[in-house]
C-alpha cells in the first residue's frame, strides 16, 4: 500500500537523523562573489530558506582553481571561500537544517579563461567534449583539454583532501563527492572519455582507481558515515558515455560499499531529461551498495512516495522544484500547488529568481493583507 507519510518520516543517514526523506539536490546557480568565488550573505539566505529539507547538498564546489568550469561558482580552496561557506552553514544550522558540501573538479568541461594562467583544462585523455560552459560573455564551447600525468593525478587527489579539510573548517555536516554528469571523476570512469593505457585506464579496476583514491583521501579526513557520492551511470551530460555502464558502476558500488560510505546519490536516466534515456538496472545498483540510496531526476511527489514505499530508494533528491519552492517540504506535505520556476534566472544574477520565490506562509500573509485592504 502506498504511504504518503513515508516521504515525511525520519531517516537515519550514517550517524545523522534526518527529519524527512526529502533531499535538496546540488544546484549550480553562479552567484558566488565575483573575484573571490566565495559564498556571500545572499547565498546564506538562499540555503537558509530551504533548510526544511532533511538534507541539503550544496551546489557543486570546486576544489581548486583548476577544477572550475563555470564562472561565479564557489570554491573551497581559499580562506575567503571557507569564511563565506561558514555564513551558509551557520544559516542552515540556525534553521535546524543539515548540509553536505559537494566537492567538484570539472576536468575537461572548462574554458581557458577560467583556468590558472589561461592553461588548457585537464582530463584523463586529451579528448574535447562536445558541450558548452558558462563564462562572463555567456555560453561557449569548452576548450581543448590535455591529459593529466600520473604525478598530476596524485596532486588532484591531494586537492580533494585539502578541500575536505576546509569543509570541516567551514562547518559542513558531511561531504558528497561529485562523480557524475561528465566531470573529472566520471570522465575517468567511462571509456568514452578515458583512453588511457596506464594504471588509470582500460580495465574496470583501472578506470575506477581515481574515484576510489579520491574517496580514500576524503575518508582519511571525514568519518565514512558523513561521506556520500553522486553517480550518473547513463547520463549523456557533457558528452560522456560508456560501452557497458552496468559493469563499471556495479564494480564501483561494491567497492564503495566495502568502504562503508553513507550513501550513493544516483541520477536515474539523463540528467534533467528522460528517466528512461537508456536501460539500466538501478535496483541492482541499490543492492550492490550497503548504505542508503538517494534517487534523483524527474521525481514528483507521487513518484517519490511510490519509490520509497516500494523500497527502491531511501531518500529522494529534488532540484528544480527546490529552486522555486523554498518550502517544498511543506507544500508536499499539504499537497499544495508549486511555484513555477523561471529558467532565465537559473545562472548568475542576484536575488531575482533566487531568494524571492514566495513560501506558502508569505502567500497567506499577502492574501490576508489584500483582503484587509479590500475590507477597509
Amino acid at each position: 500500500m502506498v504511504r504518503a507519510d513515508i516521504l515525511f518520516s525520519p531517516f537515519r543517514l550514517g550517524d545523522l537523523e534526518l527529519r524527512n526523506r526529502i533531499v535538496m539536490a546540488p544546484l549550480t546557480r553562479n552567484r558566488a562573489t565575483r573575484g573571490t568565488d566565495a559564498p556571500n550573505e545572499l547565498n546564506a539566505e538562499y540555503y537558509r530558506q530551504r533548510a526544511c529539507a532533511g538534507l541539503i547538498i550544496s551546489e557543486a564546489t570546486q576544489i581548486s582553481r583548476q577544477g572550475q568550469g563555470y564562472i561565479w561558482t564557489p570554491g573551497i580552496y581559499s580562506e575567503a571561500q571557507v569564511e563565506g561557506w561558514k555564513k551558509v552553514t551557520c544559516a542552515v544550522h540556525d534553521a535546524d537544517g543539515e548540509i553536505f558540501i559537494q566537492l567538484w573538479h570539472v576536468g575537461r568541461v572548462s574554458h581557458v579563461s577560467l583556468q590558472p594562467s589561461g592553461a588548457a583544462p585537464v582530463a584523463p585523455s586529451a579528448i574535447r567534449a562536445k558541450t558548452k560552459t558558462f563564462i562572463e560573455s555567456g555560453f561557449v564551447e569548452v576548450s581543448e583539454p590535455r591529459a593529466l600525468t600520473i604525478e598530476e593525478i596524485g596532486g588532484v587527489v591531494r586537492d580533494y583532501a585539502t578541500a575536505a579539510e576546509n569543509a570541516k573548517k567551514a562547518g559542513f555536516d558531511g561531504i558528497e563527492i561529485h562523480a557524475a554528469n561528465g566531470y573529472l571523476i566520471d570522465q575517468f570512469l567511462k571509456d568514452g572519455a578515458n583512453k588511457r593505457t596506464d594504471a588509470y585506464g582500460g580495465s574496470l579496476e583501472n578506470r575506477a582507481r581515481f574515484a576510489l583514491e579520491v574517496t580514500d583521501a576524503i575518508l582519511r579526513v571525514w568519518d565514512r558515515r558523513r561521506v556520500g557520492i553522486r553517480l550518473a551511470p547513463v547520463t549523456p551530460a557533457n558528452d560522456v558515455s560508456d560501452s557497458d555502464p552496468a559493469r563499471i558502476f556495479l564494480y564501483l558500488a561494491e567497492a564503495l560499499s566495502a568502504r562503508g560510505l553513507a550513501y550513493i546519490h544516483v541520477i536515474e536516466g539523463a540528467t534533467g531529461g528522460a528517466r528512461d534515456f537508456a536501460p539500466f538496472d538501478y535496483l541492482a545498483l541499490r543492492k550492490a551498495f550497503a548504505g542508503a540510496y538517494i534517487a534523483n531526476n524527474g521525481y514528483t511527489r507521487e513518484l517519490a512516495i511510490e519509490a520509497l514505499t516500494e523500497g527502491r530508494a531511501d531518500l529522494i533528491a529534488f532540484g528544480k522544484l527546490f529552486i522555486s519552492n523554498p518550502d517544498l517540504v511543506e507544500r508536499f506535505r499539504l499537497n499544495a500547488p508549486l511555484n513555477p520556476y523561471d529558467q532565465a534566472t537559473f545562472y548568475g544574477g542576484g536575488a531575482k529568481g533566487y531568494t524571492d520565490y514566495p513560501s506558502l506562509a508569505h502567500e497567506a500573509m499577502e492574501s490576508a493583507g489584500r483582503e484587509g485592504a479590500g475590507a477597509g
